[in-house]
């Protein structure tokens, strides 16, 4: 059976709306995923093509995909916050997710400016006792980058961080650097750069492996 076409909803967030693009599984979800995009100040959004991947990735382990536009992005509401409003408003979608599929275990998975922004999610779910079960980052910006933005991830208990061996714009040195102080494990792919061009494929397999048994 065919998965159903991807369709748009809107959750609320403290800001106002959130819209979110939603990709169900074909069956009932097993788990709720929710994945952020990259900057966007750089133009991203939802449909940027690395968080199609791993939305799509999400559904095809039987999950239900909701990859929601940032604050100004699209038609949610609000501006850009620099991290701080995304972060809450991450958070209330966590919350309206959970209620929405009460049950069900939570994913957390984010690329670039989104993976930074669910690093402090997935960190403020642990504190509060609701950790998520899965958290994915995929090029997670560490320090100072080259567009001159400077990044402090959440430190994480457990984590899978995977990243480009030639990431020209979150260079995985300083991600190695500051995962040392961590427990998070860390999937390099050989020859992939920010944007795993030409891998794409090798991110639908991190999914598989981490989501796929539960």
């Amino acid at each position: 059976m065919a998965a159903p076409a991807t369709r748009t909803v809107f959750a609320p967030g403290p800001a106002g709306r959130i819209e979110l693009l939603l990709d169900a599984p074909a069956a009932a979800p097993r788990g709720v995923g929710i994945v952020a995009h990259p900057h966007p100040l750089k133009g991203a959004s939802a449909r940027h093509k690395v968080p199609h991947v791993l939305a799509h990735a999400l559904r095809d382990c039987g999950w239900l995909a909701l990859r929601p536009n940032f604050r100004g992005v699209g038609h949610s509401d609000g501006s850009h916050d620099h991290g701080v409003g995304e972060i809450d408003d991450m958070l209330a979608l966590a919350q309206w997710a959970r209620l929405g599929h009460p049950g069900l275990p939570l994913a957390l998975m984010g690329f670039s400016f989104g993976a930074y922004v669910q690093s402090h999610v997935a960190a403020r779910l642990a504190a509060a006792g609701e950790p998520a079960r899965h958290v994915l980052l995929a090029g997670l910006p560490v320090g100072p980058v080259r567009d001159g933005l400077d990044y402090a991830p959440a430190m994480l208990d457990a984590a899978w961080l995977v990243h480009g061996e030639r990431d020209e714009r979150a260079p995985l040195e300083p991600l190695l650097r500051w995962a040392r102080a961590g427990a998070c494990a860390v999937f390099v792919v050989p020859g992939a750069d920010h944007f795993f061009s030409a891998r794409l494929h090798l991110l639908r397999e991190c999914v598989a492996a981490q989501i796929g048994g539960a």
